[in-house]
């Protein structure tokens, strides 16, 4: 099987594309490369899946209006795609506000129509977040919770995304599978994430500056159960003949820890102890995250297995080597 990874340079996207290379299959990836966070860890990534055969890359900017004709050549004959290029980042989306309007609507739209323009196309994953469950104050996050209160930016087009692909579905019958990811966290991880942020300050002797006092929970996913969850989709497109084929899953690990205890496991791995600055609560975020996986363990057979205590000296260890620590 073929398959489209967009973002394929990014976190997920290249943890993805090494999966599916794995067990045989052939990856078109796609990736504009752009300067958010380290274009050399983009790269390093990147050098890792051209080892690969089965492996073809196309530097893209999927928000361009030229790149409809451009991918719609490079990836003649895929009819599976998995759509992970994002701009991602709750803090950015307050100071960049356009960076989202073009990497998440436009070239979502750009998707959506490579997808329509292909009679062949049989499915499209796409990633969506957990931010879209917003101002939400029940507990756990269900999918089947009404989204309509996004507190920031990025929540608002990741929740247009799934607005936009559910139209697609239903105009056109194009089958896709939107999953909500939770905090994702483990080795080629993103630098501008808390794992990230604060296993470096450790290093580093900086301060690390706990938001809301500290007083907030995330429901920490590792990176090999996120992969697991979107390879189970990937290959188990929606069947309806009464709705449009469009599904949505939460792909959490249904454990919200809290940002203490994210630290403790850190100092731990670490072998010294952080420093700690507490700040009142930032724009655009939420107290706690907490996923209802009730669904995508009956339908997709998803179970995460990875908790912090295992996923934290994993994370550590491929930071120390990476970084030459």
């Amino acid at each position: 099987m073929t398959t489209l990874v967009t973002g394929v340079a990014g976190f997920i996207g290249y943890h993805t594309a090494t999966r599916l290379l794995a067990r045989g299959d052939t990856v078109v990836g796609i990736d504009s490369l752009s300067d958010y966070y380290s274009v050399a860890l983009k790269q390093a990534r990147l050098d890792q899946l051209t080892k690969h055969e089965a492996f073809t890359f196309h530097r893209l900017d999927l928000a361009e209006r030229t790149a409809f004709e451009t991918i719609r050549s490079a990836i003649k004959g895929v009819v599976r795609a998995i759509h992970l290029a994002a701009q991602p980042g709750v803090r950015h989306s307050i100071e960049h506000p356009f960076d989202y309007v073009d990497s998440n609507l436009v070239a979502h739209m750009t998707v959506l129509e490579l997808c329509r323009h292909n009679p062949e196309f049989e499915h499209l994953v796409y990633g969506s977040s957990s931010s879209v469950y917003g101002a939400n104050t029940k507990l756990p996050f269900s999918t089947e919770d009404r989204v309509e209160r996004p507190v920031s930016l990025y929540a608002a087009t990741k929740l247009a995304n799934e607005h936009m692909s559910y139209s697609y579905a239903h105009l056109y019958g194009i089958p896709q599978t939107g999953l909500r990811f939770f905090t994702v966290y483990g080795p080629w991880g993103r630098p501008d994430m808390a794992v990230s942020l604060f296993t470096d300050a450790i290093f580093q002797g900086h301060p690390i500056e706990l938001f809301n006092n500290g007083e907030m929970k995330r429901d920490f996913t590792y990176i090999d159960d996120i992969v697991n969850g979107i390879i189970a989709a990937h290959d188990h497109p929606p069947q309806s003949a009464k709705t449009p084929p469009h599904r949505l899953y939460n792909i959490g690990s249904s454990e919200p820890e809290p940002l203490l205890k994210l630290v403790g496991f850190l100092e731990k791995a670490i072998g010294k102890e952080a420093r700690l600055v507490m700040k009142p609560m930032q724009k655009g975020e939420v107290l706690e995250t907490y996923a209802d996986i009730a669904v995508t363990e009956r339908e997709l057979e998803f179970k995460p297995t990875v908790g912090l205590d295992v996923g934290i000296p994993e994370f550590v260890d491929w930071f120390k080597t990476f970084h030459k620590i």
